[in-house]
């Protein structure tokens, strides 16, 4: 299962998808700030987008639940540094860690990643 809060594994988590590159771009996201890898709850592997994950597994996508928001399950590409949800939700497109800037479009698809409130997301 995923690492809570407050715990961090002892290497960067291994990412899937389709043409990587080392800062975790793939062949359907790979602008400068396409920096992130998301752990799908489905299969708890870290995936650059969900295109990826749909092309690569056979199972459908699953949402990380609301209760679940302390789960590191987001990789920063650039330092590799695992953020909550929660932190990842709150960075205002940032990494809490290094401060590279992340997509800020990525929160248009969070409801395929994440159960979301009324308000978020938006």
């Amino acid at each position: 299962m995923s690492e809570p809060a407050g715990s961090l594994p002892d290497q960067p988590p291994t990412v899937h998808g389709i043409s990587l590159t080392p800062l975790t771009q793939c062949t359907h996201y790979h602008s400068p700030l396409d920096i992130i890898a998301i752990q799908h709850f489905c299969c708890q592997k870290f995936y650059a987008c969900i295109s990826c994950h749909n092309a690569q597994e056979s199972h459908a996508p699953g949402v990380w639940p609301k209760t679940q928001r302390d789960v590191r399950a987001v990789l920063c590409g650039q330092c590799k540094h695992v953020l909550s949800l929660d932190e990842y939700m709150g960075s205002g497109s940032k990494c809490t860690r290094c401060g590279s800037l992340f997509n800020p479009g990525c929160k248009n698809h969070w409801e395929l990643y994440f159960e979301l409130a009324e308000d978020e997301g938006k």
